[in-house]
């Protein structure tokens, strides 16, 4: 299996994180990344740089007014004076949840710091100079990976970091810039016409929900932590099933805090019932580690075992597959899990 993932992506260095009303240091760091390559090419994988696809593939996502915000945001916030070390908005319009997020208009105001409010949900996207790069390099990843889908692998791994579920078609958030799971899927829909994508990540993927809200082509299933007190708390709850042509094209099975291995195994094999179900020729897996009971963000108590016991399941559909990393915070549960999960994956696709 190849492993697509570029150093350019070390380049998103973010120094603050607002978490609880503190700032603290981030969680997601480039470490992340190098322990996982470090992890993954030792059971096998083939590490490879990406080829550079150009916008065209993020542009089938994201809004193009979006996507020149975060290439410029630093170079024009930095020439703000006083202002601190990385692009952090401070100002938010009034917005809900959902589809409605799906398209907007660019915002009336010009300035930089109304406009980090317009394109940033929350303060878990502090933006520096090479943050832009980075993302860029994670969508790549992610384009590469679909790519060797498309010319007819059973799989393969995109390194994406930052992570990319959280981001809505103009909106940074929770650590994501470019909805990479998003990318992929439009990318495979060039050879298949039904793809899945399911996210096992501890988090709900909101973005990843609201850019196919409306659709029937792709079908969204997440299992995750209980949002009623948890991120991204606005969503993923499981009366949101899509909406007009999409009504039923997305699932949620939200859990508990404290949910262990069997929990989290009966739930992916209920959406591995539902992909089925759905008649999906390919499959996008949002692969977040931080279900794992000593991740540092974990409110469930997921084992290296549960992930190797979810490997098996999505592995038995043998469907063409594109692995897109998320989250996964604590760099020795995740060198454990991700290499647990694939290897158990490759046992049941019969790679």
């Amino acid at each position: 299996m190849n492993l697509y993932f570029s150093e350019t992506q070390l380049a998103h260095k973010p120094t603050q994180f607002m978490m609880h009303g503190r700032i603290v240091a981030p969680f997601e760091t480039p470490e992340r990344a190098s322990a996982l390559v470090t992890a993954l090419v030792g059971i096998g994988l083939t590490s490879l740089t990406p080829r550079d696809h150009g916008r065209e593939a993020i542009l089938a996502v994201h809004a193009d007014h979006y996507v020149r915000f975060l290439e410029t945001a630093y170079q024009r916030f930095s020439a703000l004076s006083p202002r601190g070390p990385e692009v952090w908005p401070n100002v938010h319009p009034y917005r809900g949840a959902g589809a409605d997020l799906a398209h907007r208009a660019p915002p009336r105001t010009t300035g930089i710091v109304g406009q980090a409010g317009w394109y940033m949900g929350d303060m878990a996207c502090a933006t520096m100079e090479g943050s832009f790069a980075a993302a860029y390099a994670s969508a790549q990843a992610a384009i590469n990976g679909a790519d060797d889908i498309v010319d007819g692998a059973p799989a393969s791994f995109a390194l994406c970091r930052p992570p990319g579920h959280h981001a809505y078609s103009d909106r940074a958030s929770g650590f994501c810039f470019l909805n990479n799971a998003a990318i992929a899927a439009e990318r495979l829909r060039r050879r298949f016409s039904r793809v899945a994508i399911i996210d096992f990540d501890t988090h709900h993927g909101d973005g990843t929900q609201a850019i196919f809200y409306r659709r029937n082509d792709v079908f969204y299933a997440s299992v995750h932590t209980d949002p009623s007190a948890y991120y991204p708390y606005f969503a993923g709850y499981g009366d949101e099933i899509g909406d007009g042509e999409g009504r039923g094209f997305t699932l949620n099975l939200p859990l508990a805090p404290g949910a262990d291995d069997r929990a989290f195994a009966g739930a992916n094999q209920t959406l591995a019932q539902a992909v089925k179900a759905f008649g999906a020729e390919a499959l996008v897996i949002s692969a977040g580690w931080d279900a794992h009971g000593e991740d540092p963000l974990s409110k469930l108590k997921v084992t290296t075992a549960g992930f190797a016991q979810i490997g098996a399941i999505w592995g038995s559909l043998r469907l063409p597959s594109v692995i897109v990393q998320e989250g996964g915070y604590s760099l020795i549960a995740s060198a454990a899990a991700a290499p647990a999960f694939l290897t158990a994956f490759d046992r049941s696709i019969g790679q």
